[in-house]
């Protein structure tokens, strides 16, 4: 079972689920705009992409992030995905991340549009 990100409840009052392919997506999403230090027990596990949204824009910032969090992804769910291409958008202050990745289980190319 994996559990739905954020979480929630389905139809029947249970815990809400998701299916192999949304909890990959769920999953970096997680990592994503999880600050480094947050987590207890994983101090590195994040990416720092959400201290940024109001950082000023600039195309050195945008290729340091798309670099960092590229990274990330690798180093903690790099068992799971391989990715292929991290894209960095940032407008006013919406930062909006496309991550496409291979899931190795299948060898599906997916891509995460994720927007804050």
């Amino acid at each position: 079972m994996n559990v739905d990100f954020p979480l929630g409840f389905d139809g029947r009052g249970r815990t809400a689920e998701a299916d192999d392919d949304a909890h990959v997506r769920d999953m970096i999403e997680q990592l994503l705009f999880t600050t480094p230090g947050e987590r207890v027990n994983r101090p590195t596990f994040g990416s720092g992409a959400l201290q940024l949204v109001f950082a000023p824009n600039s195309d050195a910032l945008a290729a340091a992030l798309r670099l960092t969090l590229h990274a990330s992804l690798q180093e903690w769910l790099g068992d799971l995905i391989e990715v292929t291409d991290v894209q960095v958008e940032h407008d006013d202050s919406t930062l909006r991340l496309d991550v496409q990745y291979v899931v190795r289980r299948t060898g599906e190319t997916r891509l995460a549009t994720i927007a804050r």
